[in-house]
């Protein structure tokens, strides 16, 4: 008799009032597997895995785990079910330690010290048994992101899942951060878990999966063995037509100096020095890229450049003028645009509608109102062009911006910048959890920022995407500039200077 697989589902459909989210769908996991879903942002992938974990519940459909057909109401019948889920953003509380994290909702009786000692010693074993390994009783607010999300695995083990779903799980991790994890899985699946991994980024798809199931508009059109598919294949089914796997861009035409940092320091919250004594140009018609493993001090130097955060010390200049105690305000005013490296803290407001993210920051110029009046008409056909330019999905001006996916908010934030014509371009991590077309579209809008003579500054944790798109590479490390390289450069090379062992 064969085992059933570990999750079927059979007919799941699930609509957003005239957004169809999920159509029809029917998908096989078989146990002890690493199985991908992929597709565009807005495809149906987060609804689909949500429907499983109870956060939605299907209009029609069938949910079998291990063969057996159950209703799945709310997350606790899905832990109880055996299913846990790591989501793109999250789910720990900042001021708690990663004991307290991993216990909370399953403390073990009202005699906590009892089931603290439990705990722990569950917790020790899970750490070595799966190279799971953290402080116990580190705050979670001071832990590198890689940190954080094994402290979410670790609580979806401590609940006993046997079926992990990841949301998106290197969204925020350094490439060397996402290789660990790989491990990780690699070990969950050789002792029997089954993992769904939903991404974006067919690398790892290719690297860690055993099949692979492909959305699209809401409706699953294929699934395959990974080591019998492509990434090209995997690429064209995603969005319905070829993609370019690669950056196609000229040779850069760099002209006069448009914005100058001198020896800059910047302090975080603390008063911890993140920049130290940095110093560097970027010129009209070029993109310069600042590569480095994240919390080297590149999101201290762009807020500082965009008027968020104050420099301790140095010296910012904007076509020669030097820049004194401005604000986000005064720098859009001569012509600087910031896409944030944090599209929910920084770039949005997710409550409001996608017509009035389209202008924030913008809203107070005459096209938009008068005498504190918004035009609500100009706003709304001002989003509506945006969204056909940039295929923002769905194309619904009045939705609020959080029931968009995560690279849909991205292409409102990029739109709204880059559609102001600035004469200098900051931009953070451009295609954080964003599908691969979207990607191709973005990375297309960037060079045609510079190849129109703006002058752009690249913040990415992404190293494919810095040697893909910049002109010139600076690389920081603790917080200083340890050196400059040709987007030519060797990963290696490139790899060693990120940890501040070469120049």
């Amino acid at each position: 008799m064969s085992t059933p697989p570990a999750i079927e589902l059979i007919g799941i459909d699930k609509s957003f009032g005239p957004v169809h989210a999920n159509k029809n769908i029917n998908l096989k996991v078989e146990k002890g597997s690493i199985h991908g879903i992929i597709g565009e942002n807005g495809a149906g992938k987060s609804t689909l895995m949500s429907i499983l974990y109870g956060f939605y519940q299907a209009d029609r459909g069938e949910i079998r785990v291990n063969g057996k057909a159950l209703e799945i109401a709310d997350s606790d019948d899905a832990i109880a079910a055996g299913i846990g889920m790591v989501h793109q953003h999250f789910m720990l509380v900042e001021d708690f330690t990663v004991l307290e994290n991993v216990m909370l909702g399953a403390e073990g009786g009202s005699l906590l010290n009892k089931g603290e000692s439990k705990a722990r010693k569950e917790l020790k074993r899970l750490e070595s048994e799966y190279g799971l390994e953290v402080d116990p009783d580190a705050i979670i607010e001071q832990l590198p992101v890689g940190l954080q999300q094994r402290v979410e695995i670790l609580k979806a083990m401590f609940r006993g899942a046997e079926i992990l779903i990841l949301d998106e799980p290197t969204g925020v991790l350094t490439p060397s951060e996402a290789d660990h994890l790989f491990r990780i899985l690699g070990m969950l699946r050789d002792q029997g878990h089954t993992i769904i991994l939903i991404t974006h980024k067919l690398r790892e798809i290719m690297a860690i999966t055993d099949e692979v199931s492909v959305m699209r508009r809401g409706e699953m059109v294929a699934t395959r063995k990974t080591a019998e598919t492509t990434v090209e294949e995997l690429a064209e089914l995603m969005v319905g037509r070829r993609v370019l796997l690669r950056v196609e861009k000229g040779e850069a035409n760099p002209g006069d100096v448009a914005l100058s940092v001198r020896n800059l320091t910047v302090h975080d919250n603390r008063g911890v020095p993140m920049v130290k004594n940095v110093s560097f140009d970027v010129r009209a018609g070029e993109i310069v890229g600042i590569a480095g493993v994240a919390g080297n001090g590149q999101s201290e130097l762009l807020e500082a450049l965009s008027g968020i955060r104050k420099p301790h010390s140095g010296e910012i200049y904007v076509h020669g003028k030097k820049i004194v105690n401005a604000n986000p305000a005064t720098y859009r005013k001569i012509g600087v645009a910031h896409i944030p490296e944090d599209r929910h803290h920084m770039g949005l407001i997710l409550p409001f509608e996608e017509r009035e993210n389209s202008i924030l920051g913008y809203h107070q110029r005459e096209e938009y109102g008068r005498g504190g009046v918004l035009n609500r008409q100009a706003i709304l056909d001002d989003a509506r062009e945006k969204i056909e330019k940039y295929d923002i999905r769905p194309p619904n001006p009045l939705l609020k911006t959080a029931n968009f996916s995560g690279g849909n908010q991205q292409k409102i934030v990029v739109a709204r910048e880059i559609e102001r014509d600035p004469d200098i371009l900051l931009v953070g991590q451009p295609t954080r959890g964003v599908d691969i077309g979207a990607i191709e579209f973005i990375h297309r809008r960037i060079i045609d920022m510079r190849d129109s003579g703006k002058a752009v500054l690249l913040v990415s944790v992404e190293l494919d995407e810095i040697r893909a798109l910049a002109d010139r590479i600076l690389v920081m490390f603790a917080g200083e500039n340890v050196g400059e390289a040709k987007p030519d450069a060797g990963e290696q090379q490139l790899g060693l200077m990120m940890a501040g062992i070469a120049s």
